[in-house]
């Protein structure tokens, strides 16, 4: 599980911290503009170096430093306990006067308080751990992220460990409209957008079969009427999802790409919950979950998805909707703002905040501001 967040000098973040530690659920609201997308961007940094991304400039870019404040190193650290281990993963990047690529000024993995790798600069120190045999000490490209390139030595090697959590967090803002229909291959994740949903069923379905029951309940209990999906090959490297529903006459099949957006989001709910239950626990940012739904359907998704993560697993939810906002508590409630588009974002914890019974009430008379 996540238990903290460090960002500074990136986007609209100066010693930005979030906490969730021991919360299985966590809300973040703020207006337009707050940071809460930035958020999503920070982790996404993450996710991609655990996914092999090791050239700095494919990761960040200068345009992406707080105010344009290059003469301070951009900065990100994660804290994270897996099966009862504490890991702590710390990168820095500069910008040096007349580079037009940031470059690595700092990076440190500890597992359980003892360093695994120390990184000054080009200069990696890879310190011994039970699963290797004794320290050792290599150079690096500057504008190369050491933590992708670090060879592991087994399941069990920390480095493997952590790396296989940062490559599963599902960090996602979907656009229903680019889900098509039709997979090429599989994925054993999402992209940011969640146009590759169908692949990444596939690919789910391929490694963990029994994933099927857990998605075919879940989707059956929003679209009572569902009866079965299946994929249909259309050639030797693609194939078509088909969804069937129930009908008096028979059985009605359905295009993937013919269902509305907000049942396209049910389908990617059900993948989530599934891939947490099937290889978890893994980390899910999803922005705006709710962004498609009827106002109806929108306690219950939120509800789903915090239930799904309530044994295992940890997600954070951004949103404006005033039904989502009921489904979570002042202790798992986060609230972001700026005062300008000068400052940086600000964040408290409703529960530390002096907020009425109602807080949507109180969101739409402006008293959360920071």
């Amino acid at each position: 599980m996540l238990q903290r967040l460090y960002i500074h000098n990136f986007k609209t973040f100066q010693n930005f911290e979030l906490k969730p530690e021991g919360k299985h659920s966590s809300l973040l609201l703020g207006k337009n503009g707050a940071g809460k997308s930035s958020v999503a961007k920070a982790l996404q940094v993450l996710q991609s170096i655990g996914r092999g991304v090791n050239r700095v400039g494919q990761l960040v870019s200068p345009r992406e430093f707080f105010l344009k404040k290059t003469d301070l190193p951009m900065r990100f650290e994660v804290e994270v306990l897996l099966a009862g281990q504490k890991f702590h993963y710390s990168l820095a990047l500069e910008l040096p006067s007349k580079f037009k690529e940031l470059r690595v000024f700092e990076e440190r993995l500890e597992w359980e308080g003892q360093p695994v790798f120390v990184r000054e600069q080009a200069q990696v120190s890879l310190r011994k751990t039970v699963e290797t045999t004794g320290d050792a000490r290599f150079l690096v490209d500057w504008h190369l992220v050491a933590l992708p390139l670090i060879q592991v030595q087994s399941e069990s090697d920390p480095v493997h460990l952590f790396k296989t959590w940062l490559a599963q967090m599902v960090v996602i803002a979907p656009v229903p409209q680019l889900m098509g229909g039709e997979s090429g291959e599989e994925s054993v994740w999402p992209v940011a957008n969640a146009s590759n949903a169908v692949d990444w069923l596939a690919g789910l379905l391929g490694q963990f079969p029994a994933a099927y029951t857990d998605i075919d309940g879940y989707l059956k209990d929003v679209m009572p009427d569902l009866r079965d999906f299946k994929y249909e090959n259309l050639g030797k490297e693609s194939k078509r999802l088909i969804v069937q529903f129930k009908t008096d006459a028979g059985v009605f099949p359905v295009n993937f790409d013919e269902l509305s957006d907000g049942e396209k989001c049910f389908f990617l709910c059900a993948i989530i919950v599934a891939a947490n239950k099937a290889y978890g626990p893994i980390f899910c940012f999803w922005d705006e979950p709710d962004n498609y739904l009827s106002l109806a359907e929108v306690g219950h998704f939120v509800l789903a998805l915090r239930r799904a993560f309530e044994t295992q697993g940890q997600i954070v939810m951004t949103t404006h909707n005033e039904e989502a906002i009921r489904k979570f508590s002042n202790e798992n409630t986060w609230v972001l703002g700026r005062k300008s588009h000068l400052e940086p974002t600000q964040l408290r914890l409703l529960g530390e905040m002096d907020v009425g019974a109602d807080v949507v009430q109180s969101l739409i008379l402006g008293e959360l501001e920071l």
